[in-house]
């Protein structure tokens, strides 16, 4: 059996970070072998020349597998950080005052350049300010055109360039950074899938970057700033696909926050059709060790449970001492969730409205088939991968086998829960369509001779948006030989 042919066999999708730890080719071939769907090329470290070297690295990786493979690139948004201290940091003390400014003289313990006017104009007393990743927690008390006048409310070290999250307002800051821009024209010639967006606070975000994008590469959308959530449907409106990216998340919002915020974006992704993706020290352990601790498997297990499509890791793949094990650990957890009798029931805890189109109408009717005469999988053909993200919607207890002639649709759904992709070529009548249907059901695994099949499929063929047609063949077993 040719390798592009064979299934995982589980749903939920692995997205692996590469770093350090993985950047060779071999690594990337056993990261694919231990359970990786999807790779995560991260824009914030590294240069342009070593991160086409990484995506060169998976597409030769692709090439030798047989099987698409998704590259995700993620840009690293606009980030904001103190200046710089004098002998390279101070210590502040809490309840005292401090002060940051535009000025570029290097900082003390009193005060320290903020070089970003946005946050000048943008900050208003009572406000916070945190720094380091939230270690320290400064409130702002006045602000003018020159200075914000704080009180240490969390003291500790600070020090040279240290990130600050502005988490109680909304800065004006652009969609896009210039690094940004071009680490976006780089990702779209080098053949990226899906480009991650940033720091999104608003969908004029994602509008501004979809522009840019052309529709050569799906946008997935980070939700990792409180103001994200407060228009968090308008956002996905725009968005191909969101990802709950804790890390950023958690600073912003007090911790016990976030495991209510990230039930809220799955849910609301599950239930407009978009991919969703959970993210960030999902099994932070293995950064240092071969084995994960048991509150981490649970997470990992409660995002599955929920009906993401994807589950990511960060630095356990990009930079830990056991990348293969991390991914390997992800896959077992996926695959003991999806054997548990009552997995299917959870996942479908989020209703999923129909849409109000002929394309939502025939695919929840091929789950609704699918249950009722017991069929063995979804047959979707599909030029822009639309119909194949619709049927993964409605988490049939089936795979959905994605046929498609373009084999970037077969990567981009890559991220996208149930759905297994192969690359063919395209049908021309009704009748080939269910004769290839048979053919790659049985050929991949996924079907046996007896088995039913329900096909969906748009007619004049060759034409997106066209899903009209739902079709219930049988298998005989014989397919093979008219291959």
């Amino acid at each position: 059996m040719a390798k592009h042919l064979e299934p995982r066999g589980r749903r939920v999708k692995v997205l692996a970070t590469l770093g350090p730890a993985s950047s060779e080719e071999t690594m990337i071939e056993r990261l694919l072998a231990a359970g990786a769907d999807a790779f995560r090329v991260n824009m914030s470290h590294g240069t342009h020349a070593g991160q086409a070297a990484l995506i060169a690295a998976i597409r030769s990786v692709e090439k030798k597998a047989g099987r698409p493979i998704t590259v995700l690139v993620d840009l690293q948004g606009p980030k904001l950080r103190v200046g710089r201290f004098a002998g390279g940091s101070a210590m502040l003390e809490k309840g005292k005052d401090f002060r940051f400014d535009r000025d570029a003289t290097p900082g003390d313990e009193k005060r320290a350049p903020l070089p970003h006017r946005e946050i000048f104009a943008a900050i208003t007393p009572g406000a916070r300010l945190l720094v380091d990743d939230g270690k320290l927690v400064l409130r702002v008390t006045a602000v003018s055109d020159a200075a914000i006048d704080c009180r240490i409310e969390v003291g500790g070290k600070i020090s040279d360039n240290k990130g600050v999250n502005v988490p109680d307002v909304v800065v004006p800051l652009p969609a896009l950074t210039e690094k940004d821009r071009a680490d976006l024209a780089f990702a779209l010639e080098n053949g990226a899938d899906w480009i991650a967006l940033s720091f999104v606070q608003r969908p004029e975000d994602v509008a501004e970057a979809r522009r840019l994008i052309g529709g050569r590469a799906a946008l997935l959308a980070k939700i990792e700033k409180p103001a994200a959530l407060e228009r968090l449907e308008e956002i996905l409106e725009q968005a191909d696909a969101v990802m709950v990216a804790r890390g950023d998340l958690g600073v912003e919002l007090p911790p016990e926050h976030v495991p209510p915020a990230q039930k809220r974006i799955v849910a609301t992704a599950r239930m407009l059709g978009k991919p969703v993706v959970v993210a960030t020290q999902m099994l932070e352990s293995m950064i240092l060790s071969p084995s994960p601790t048991r509150a981490e498997v649970s997470d990992v297990a409660t995002a599955i449970y929920d009906g993401a499509d994807a589950v990511m890791l960060s630095a356990e793949s990009a930079a830990g001492q056991f990348p293969v094990e991390a991914v390997a650990m992800m896959d077992a957890i996926a695959r003991s969730v999806e054997s548990d009798p009552g997995y299917f029931s959870r996942v479908h805890f989020t209703e999923t409205a129909t849409t109000r189109s002929t394309a939502g109408a025939i695919t929840a009717a091929a789950a609704d088939i699918c249950r009722t005469i017991g069929a063995r999988s979804i047959v979707c053909f599909t030029i822009s991968g639309s119909t194949a993200v619709r049927a993964a919607r409605e988490r049939a207890a089936v795979p959905v086998l994605c046929l498609t002639p373009r084999q970037t649709t077969a990567r981009r759904v890559g991220l996208v829960w149930g759905v297994h992709a192969i690359v063919t070529r395209d049908v021309a009548s009704f009748e080939e369509m269910v004769e290839k249907s048979r053919r790659m059901a049985l050929r991949s695994g996924l079907a046996k001779g007896g088995d039913s099949l329900v096909l969906i499929a748009g007619v004049p063929f060759s034409t997106p948006g066209t899903t009209n047609v739902v079709h219930v063949v049988r298998l005989t077993g014989l397919e093979l030989d008219n291959r």
